[in-house]
C-alpha cells in the first residue's frame, strides 16, 4: 500500500509557498485531470487564496492546519484545522485566514 504523511507534505507545501510569489503551492496526491477521482493538498499563505471559479464536480475540504474562509453567494464558511465541507455546486473562492493546508478532494461527473 502506498501512504503519505498529510502533515509532513502541508510542512513542505508551506515552506514552498513562502518561498514562491504567488503565496500558494499545491501536489496532487491521488488521480489527476483525467482521473474521475482527484485528491490534492494545497498550501496557501494568509491573505492569499483561490480566486472565485467553478468547480469541476462534486468536492469537499478538509482544512489540514490553519484556518479558512469558502465563499459561494449567499453562503460563506469559516474552518480551521480538522474541519471538512462539502464545497458548493456552484462559484466559489477560497481565503487563507492564516497560513494553512487543505486536503481538496474532487470527483468529477
Amino acid at each position: 500500500m502506498d501512504s503519505i504523511s498529510l502533515t509532513d507534505l502541508a510542512d513542505e507545501l508551506l515552506h514552498s509557498a513562502r518561498e514562491g510569489s504567488s503565496g500558494r503551492a499545491a501536489r496532487t496526491i491521488h488521480g489527476g485531470h483525467d482521473r474521475v477521482l482527484r485528491e490534492t493538498v494545497i498550501a496557501i499563505l494568509a491573505e492569499h487564496g483561490l480566486a472565485e471559479h467553478e468547480s469541476p464536480g462534486e468536492a469537499t475540504l478538509q482544512v489540514l492546519r490553519g484556518r479558512v474562509r469558502l465563499d459561494s453567494e449567499p453562503d460563506s464558511w469559516e474552518g480551521s484545522a480538522g474541519d471538512h465541507t462539502i464545497i458548493p455546486g456552484r462559484r466559489h473562492a477560497l481565503t487563507a485566514l492564516e497560513d494553512c493546508a487543505v486536503l481538496l478532494t474532487v470527483v468529477k461527473p
